[in-house]
């Protein structure tokens, strides 16, 4: 009877912590993502558009490389580089999958200009609608703020996380530059 009662007991308790898992480890990761909040936004849409980039509904592939550069010195950040070093390389994805999973947060539709010469390069990476795809970021909807610095970033070498990029940016004058942000900000 105290075998069939400890049996029935055991494997309760072992069924629990299976199917608890995958909600504890989902968990883990919603809590570790909580300090993203504070200056990536409770509900998408950052703190600081101008200088902090929306992560929500982003490409999961481009966050994940993203999380990686901070995380090994390819991309230098004072405050991202150390919350990134503190991931487990393990959490890097589930971090990267769990903003990737999350909507796009919808923004007010800006007046839409004439598409500036130049954009089309950027298509094959970033996509027709410039949604991103991998491993290419989502640029429309990104603030015009964020989008003119990280276009100068690469423009002046002083963000070479990308061995394309610079490249193209530098080919662009700070105008061009200008018009594509401007544009790409109000999709």
């Amino acid at each position: 009877m105290l075998k069939g009662v400890f049996s029935v007991v055991f494997g309760a308790g072992f069924s629990f912590a299976v199917t608890a898992m995958p909600a504890s480890a989902a968990d883990d990761i919603a809590a570790k993502v909580q300090l993203c909040a504070a200056c990536h936004g409770e509900n998408g849409v950052s703190a600081d558009p101008k200088t902090i980039p929306t992560i929500w509904g982003q490409q999961q592939s481009y966050l994940v490389k993203q999380l990686h550069d901070f995380r090994s010195g390819d991309r230098a950040s004072p405050i991202m580089s150390p919350i990134a070093k503190d991931l487990a390389q393990e959490d890097l994805r589930k971090v990267a999958a769990y903003f990737a999973a999350k909507r796009w947060p919808a923004q007010p539709a800006a007046a839409a200009t004439a598409s500036p010469s130049g954009l089309a390069q950027c298509q094959p990476c970033h996509q027709r609608n410039f949604e991103g795809g991998p491993p290419a970021p989502r640029l429309a909807g990104l603030s015009y703020d964020y989008l003119v610095a990280a276009m100068r970033g690469f423009a002046t070498g002083e963000r070479t996380n990308n061995g394309d990029m610079p490249k193209f940016m530098q080919a662009l004058s700070d105008s061009e530059r200008d018009a594509m942000a401007r544009y790409l900000s109000a999709l």
